[in-house]
């Protein structure tokens, strides 16, 4: 994917997000967590993360039950994105809908250690 059609992309991504997504974008955007932002459907790369906040490297990614079809390639995006020294923490759908406050004390925990 080159730079212009990933960006258009992200771009059409940003308006149909995820209920999961849109529940944690509620949370992470305006630096709500500790004074980190978060940019949503952010190309790095060939590819195209749902949230990173680029100052701490850290990509949080929230997965529909699609993706248990899709293994393959997200391992190979993260091998891809880690030796370009990101983190991905990743999350199903369920457990940000479900429990969003564990998340976010995941996210919490993560921007500690990645500081």
């Amino acid at each position: 994917m080159n730079r212009k059609s990933s960006t258009a992309s992200a771009r059409e991504m940003r308006k149909n997000l995820t209920d999961a997504e849109e529940k944690l974008w509620k949370h992470v955007r305006l630096k709500n967590i500790g004074g980190n932002k978060f940019r949503r459907q952010q190309p790095i790369g060939k590819y195209i993360v749902d949230f990173v906040s680029l100052e701490k490297k850290l990509i949080v990614e929230v997965d529909g039950g699609q993706h248990g079809e899709q293994i393959t390639y997200d391992n190979e995006r993260t091998a891809w994105l880690e030796p370009e020294r990101y983190r991905v923490l990743r999350f199903w759908n369920n457990e940000v809908l479900e429990d969003v406050e564990i998340v976010l004390e995941a996210i919490v925990r993560a921007l500690e250690v990645s500081g």
